[in-house]
């Protein structure tokens, strides 16, 4: 017998045996990971897919001692699974399309006359060939995981994202180089911006930033609308139309954009430079350098549970795990969302004392929602402030961003002092929104909160500068760079075509 034939003989008994409830149980979870691609992280997952297959050979097993019999107790676990994990889909579906009807008893009573029937079927009937079904759930999984597999396929760090990534490898690094502190806060708005949406007096906080030494850059807008653009662009000094050609109008991908996102020219340049990069988690995976050389993360399930765990349980019929009290899904995204943040400012002390040069890049996702913080830090549920449909109505949003808005104040100058005193050298330290708040007009959704603190360099800033021009200005006046300052430009763009741009002028006198 040859070798292939004896291969081919194995394989064959190997798929003639019912495995497949066991592997099914994977399915949904590396599905709904798949759908949720660059939005978590993979290791987020490996909870519920253990419970989901521990759940899985549990049912196959005692379905195959009550019908003593592999292959009917193989298919009934599969149909049962199926209802299982599918009714949080079925239910979300209805609730988005189906008002003023009591569409979750007739679901229920729907779901259990088919898990009925679906023992009638396995009983009487002959059960479908192990063989197909093996390879119809092995294709499932498969195709999940293909899906899944780039965001676990890291190369170096080393290295830039972008055909067009600026970098500059003639940089030089001075005597005594001063750390770098990049603060992104989320959706934070310029004060103009406040006054007029909110009322929002924020003078008090910008005077305690010009008092320690910053420059407010009092026109700034953002070059773009959304996190992705806006950043990705700071962090590689370009314009997206320039930076790689995946930047097209009728592009919708966003795995470059990511990429060069992580793996920028500011990172690029300063690891070339020798200093050591700092992250820290955000509970969005495709804007987390992970692979920097520190990377802070709370400990594990903190809250309880993951953001991803939530979302999968609301998927399935353990769902009404919620409804019976026994877990409250909303506090804990709201748990996840307030560690993540009180990790960054009570982490500011260890990273100023750090005796090597740093360039950390810390983006806060504050003021912008979920609104977990009152005013003075206290716990707010984040579920106050939206309506059934989870959308926000403009005044619990005006409501829970400014209660964010004054307890970041709060911290943002804590930290800062504590940067101030704790470095030997002046450290270089930028806080910048990404864009405005939501429920605002185009134009002022770019009206963002640009400040610098940038020792004896900062005479030649001025009230319009936008973030793209942010590393140019610092690697030319700090380590000998030979940058061209680009005109300062903001461009909207539509969901889900984001690279078609449109010019919105900057207006601010």
């Amino acid at each position: 017998m040859t070798r292939f034939k004896k291969i081919q003989n194995l394989l064959g008994k190997w798929f003639s045996l019912p495995w497949y409830p066991v592997l099914f149980g994977a399915y949904p979870v590396l599905a709904l990971m798949a759908v949720n691609v660059g939005q978590i992280k993979v290791e987020a997952g490996w909870r519920a897919l253990l419970v989901s297959l521990l759940f899985a050979g549990i049912l196959f097993i005692a379905l195959r001692l009550i019908l003593r019999d592999w292959n009917r107790a193989a298919f009934l676990s599969t149909l049962w699974m199926a209802l299982f994990f599918s009714y949080g889909h079925v239910y979300i579906t209805l609730a988005e399309k189906v008002k003023d009807f009591d569409y979750e008893k007739w679901l229920l009573i729907v779901w259990l006359a088919l898990a009925v029937l679906f023992v009638i079927w396995a009983v009487r009937k002959s059960p479908a060939s192990p063989l197909a079904l093996n390879v119809i759930v092995l294709g499932l999984v498969v195709s999940s995981l293909w899906q899944i597999s780039p965001t676990v396929q890291k190369g170096s760090a080393h290295r830039v994202g972008a055909e067009n990534a600026p970098v500059d490898e003639n940089l030089t690094r001075p005597e005594n180089p001063p750390d770098v502190y990049y603060f992104i806060l989320d959706s934070y708005a310029r004060e103009d911006l406040l006054k007029k949406a909110y009322g929002y007096d924020n003078s008090v906080f910008l005077e305690g930033l010009r008092e320690r030494g910053f420059y407010v850059a009092q026109c700034s807008q953002a070059n773009y609308v959304r996190t992705e653009l806006s950043v990705g662009s700071s962090l590689n000094m370009s314009y997206l139309q320039d930076l790689d050609p995946a930047f097209t109008p009728e592009s919708i991908k966003r795995r470059v954009l990511w990429d060069s996102y992580q793996h920028s020219a500011v990172r690029y340049n300063f690891e070339s430079l020798g200093y050591t990069t700092i992250a820290f988690v955000t509970g969005f995976a495709w804007n987390e350098l992970d692979d920097a050389d520190v990377f802070y993360t709370p400990p594990p399930f903190s809250a309880g549970m993951t953001e991803f765990e939530t979302l999968f349980l609301d998927t399935t019929l353990a769902r009404y795990a919620e409804d019976a009290g026994w877990i409250n899904t909303d506090e804990i995204m709201g748990q996840n969302f307030r560690d993540r943040t009180m990790l960054v400012f009570d982490s500011m002390d260890d990273i100023a004392r750090m005796p090597e040069p740093t360039f950390a890049y810390i983006h806060v996702i504050s003021p912008h929602p979920p609104f977990v913080f009152g005013p003075n830090g206290e716990y707010t549920n984040p579920a106050d402030f939206w309506n059934e449909e989870k959308h926000y109505p403009a005044d619990l949003y005006a409501t829970g961003y400014q209660n964010q808005l004054t307890f970041l104040n709060q911290k943002m100058l804590d930290a800062i002092d504590t940067l101030l005193s704790e470095s030997k050298t002046p450290p270089i330290i930028i806080l910048q929104g990404d864009h405005g708040p939501w429920l605002q007009p185009r134009d002022r959704r770019m009206w963002i909160l640009n400040a610098y603190y940038l020792p004896e360099h900062q005479d030649k800033l001025f009230s319009k500068i936008s973030p793209v021009n942010t590393f140019r200005y610092i690697f030319n006046a700090y380590f000998g760079g030979n940058y061209d300052m680009l005109p300062n430009v903001s461009y909207f763009s539509p969901v889900p075509k984001l690279y078609e741009f449109s010019e919105v002028k900057n207006n601010c006198k």
